[in-house]
């Protein structure tokens, strides 16, 4: 009986140690740029209340919130491989976001973020909707659904973009993903929500364990499967949703931050869960500094930092697995 109160309270531990080595990395982050900031004079100027403190905020609160998202839907989906967009709702969020664009709703206060999320939103319903037969959803519907209308909306992003080529590079940019445009009303606006879905997750932490084992066996075990899959994944991807809406498609941090806490601390996820929300935040955090710093003035899309540092780790946490066997 001592082995899980062992477990709970390392990861306790972990977590209160990653938690305040991510509240330092912020103020060590907010202090870099193109202009450089001392601790001493840091909160005394409104470039880090205005600008680099809601970055970094919302920089925290999306890696946390893909983290714990790829964690989920690799437990639901039974596959290793599964990440946060997976479902085609990164794509419907960039449509809305490219309607936006050639609408010419750049400078508008709710256009880009507001035509995402309602499109995001919009794609969740309709894969909902297809997958589900009476009250029963199948991952494997879902999965297929998800593919089929990422390409079909891929295409008609291609299209709109041959079509409009003066508005190909801004539509190229919001896709790479950056949080350029981070505000305090984006970090209020999607932090209710990430909140929100992160305690449904770790609510159904244990769930998540029984739900690796299959339908029939967690069944077997107590769990109403129908149930706890139809919410976590209604909370994950509405997290998805929200978090695109505000900064973009940034990709890998849901697929390699849960495969680097699993080869770290084994595979519960009463852990993993709680471990990834600072892991995937410290990492997203790192890759956006990377981003505004490399080639001052100039800023690289988030998205290109993540798919460069991630694809390598990802592809060496492969061949490792692969030796193991």
């Amino acid at each position: 009986m001592k082995a899980p109160s062992n477990h709970k309270s390392h990861t306790v531990i972990l977590s209160l140690a990653l938690a305040i080595l991510t509240v330092l990395a912020m103020f060590l982050c907010a202090t870099m740029g193109v202009v450089d900031l001392d601790m001493k004079t840091l909160f005394q100027t409104p470039i880090f209340w205005n600008l680099r403190l809601p970055r970094v905020c919302l920089v925290v609160i999306v890696g946390a919130a893909l983290s714990v998202c790829g964690t989920t839907y690799q437990a639901v989906f039974r596959n290793p491989l599964t990440d946060p967009y997976v479902l085609g709702i990164s794509s419907g969020a960039s449509l809305g976001a490219a309607l936006a664009i050639l609408m010419g709703l750049e400078a508008h206060l709710f256009g880009i973020g507001s035509m995402a999320l309602v499109s995001a939103l919009l794609t969740i319903l309709l894969i909902f909707k297809v997958a589900s037969i009476g009250n029963r959803m199948h991952t494997t519907s879902l999965l297929l659904t998800g593919v089929c209308l990422t390409f079909l909306i891929t295409a008609v992003i291609s299209l709109l973009m041959a079509l409009h080529h003066d508005k190909m590079e801004s539509i190229i940019f919001w896709t790479m993903g950056s949080f350029a445009s981070a505000s305090w009303m984006d970090v209020w606006i999607v932090l209710p929500i990430v909140i929100l879905g992160i305690a449904v997750v770790l609510y159904y932490s244990r769930d998540l364990n029984l739900l690796l084992t299959g339908s029939e066996t967690a069944q077997s075990l107590g769990v109403d499967v129908e149930k706890v899959r139809r919410r976590l994944l209604f909370f994950t991807t509405l997290m998805v949703a929200f978090c695109v809406s505000a900064c973009g498609v940034i990709g890998f941090v849901g697929l390699v931050v849960p495969h680097c806490v699993r080869l770290l601390i084994g595979s519960d996820n009463r852990r993993i869960v709680p471990l990834s929300i600072f892991a995937g935040a410290l990492f997203l955090l790192l890759c956006d500094t990377m981003a505004r710093t490399l080639i001052p003035p100039n800023e690289l899309p988030v998205g290109s930092i993540t798919s460069l540092v991630g694809a390598p780790m990802f592809i060496y946490l492969l061949y490792k697995s692969k030796r193991k066997l």
